[in-house]
């Protein structure tokens, strides 16, 4: 069995943008790993701004790295 890519509490977006920066908007943070859909692992993810979560594809996610007012990586 696979291992999820994101941990609980990273910072993810949904795959599909135009290049530009996330936007808070994109921005979703992984809240649970769920066991898999056929052979692809799922995630729970919540965007701060919404008062709902979604159920997400590890494929369909990439990473987000927030960087402080300094622009050290958090």
């Amino acid at each position: 069995m696979a291992a999820h890519r994101f941990a609980v509490g990273d910072n993810v977006r949904i795959k599909g943008g135009f290049g530009a920066p996330p936007s808070a908007a994109d921005m979703f943070r992984v809240t649970a790993t769920m066991p898999p859909a056929g052979t692809s692992l799922q995630y729970r993810i919540r965007n701060e701004e919404e008062r709902h979560e979604r159920v997400a594809r590890e494929e369909n996610l990439e990473a987000v790295v927030i960087a402080d007012a300094v622009g050290v990586a958090l």
